[in-house]
């Protein structure tokens, strides 16, 4: 056993997810585990580790510097959410993480939130308010905004997305939800069922921090009893497809909204691999136009990391 993985041995960890989108939950209140990329990563890897989409610590905001600049701008931020993708590299948010992160420090018994109880968390990509609902939980994600304003102004997208299995380039419109996101619409089902993302689409030109890819499809009709309806796979930064991803059904219904004109509403439902998930736009306390994602989160393992992990 190699010394960055004999300092693992005894961690003890869990494994959720939200609409299978899935992780490994470690809880740190303290600060004490320092977590290397090589070990998330091994840690992620779903034959020679537990598997996951990522990794997500849990730490009181005041143990990291991003938590204490955090706390800075707003006290109640007791915990952080210290996520990693399954690559082991930084990430700012996840929407389901955060839903599975709440989820967790209740079962650790680490907060007490009752349905219809708010918390605020910490996070790379901002302060997230998330409150306890009867079947899951719900997400003010903060405002969202276009990338590249001045492109999506003169020609309504912004960039060019190929991917495997589509005859011919697509527009997309790229969306800042915490985290990038570009959004191609697609005609069907069958173009999306027949999009192959074991390979990580090209897009240009690509946001500086790299992007989150979503295939949208609007259903037929689009909207039913003022909700609007989009099905959609997703290729994940250091990830690959995973079956859901909070962050970027926000980000499709922002692109899927925008492309239908004014009349679309501000209420979504979007179906991904792993199930579906609500999105509301909703004025914000800011002034901006804020996002909400609602959905469930499942924990469903606890464990010990043993010494023949490896």
């Amino acid at each position: 056993m190699t010394d960055t993985h004999a300092s693992l041995v005894g961690l003890r960890f869990s494994k959720g997810h939200g609409t299978g989108n899935d992780f490994v939950l470690v809880a740190d209140p303290d600060g004490d585990h320092q977590i290397s990329p090589e070990q998330v990563a091994y840690l992620c890897d779903r034959r020679r580790g537990i598997g996951g989409d990522g990794l997500i610590r849990a730490v009181r905001s005041k143990h990291l510097p991003e938590g204490q600049a955090v706390l800075a701008g707003n006290p109640d931020a007791e915990w952080f959410m210290d996520y990693r993708n399954g690559d082991g590299s930084l990430s700012e948010m996840c929407g389901n993480g955060v839903r599975v992160f709440v989820h967790f420090l209740i079962e650790q018994g680490l907060v007490v939130l009752h349905p219809g109880s708010e918390l605020v968390i910490g996070t790379r990509g901002g302060v997230k308010v998330v409150a306890r609902t009867e079947h899951g939980y719900r997400v003010d994600m903060g405002p969202w905004a276009f990338i590249f304003p001045e492109s999506v102004a003169e020609r309504g997208m912004d960039s060019l997305v190929d991917a495997a299995g589509l005859a011919v380039t697509r527009p997309a419109l790229s969306v800042d939800m915490g985290n990038p996101h570009t959004v191609v619409a697609l005609a069907d089902a069958d173009e999306l069922a027949g999009t192959n993302l074991n390979e990580a689409p090209v897009v240009s030109p690509v946001p500086p921090h790299g992007t989150n890819v979503e295939f949208a499809v609007p259903a037929e009709p689009l909207v039913t009893d003022d909700v609007g309806h989009i099905s959609m796979r997703v290729h994940e930064r250091g990830v690959g497809e995973t079956l859901s991803c909070g962050t970027g059904a926000c980000a499709a219904a922002v692109a899927t909204r925008f492309w239908a004109g004014s009349d679309a509403p501000d209420t979504w439902q979007v179906t991904v691999p792993g199930g579906t998930v609500g999105v509301r736009f909703f004025p914000g306390p800011d002034g901006r136009e804020h996002v909400e994602l609602s959905g469930p989160a499942v924990i469903v393992a606890d464990g010990v990391l043993s010494p023949l992990f490896e």
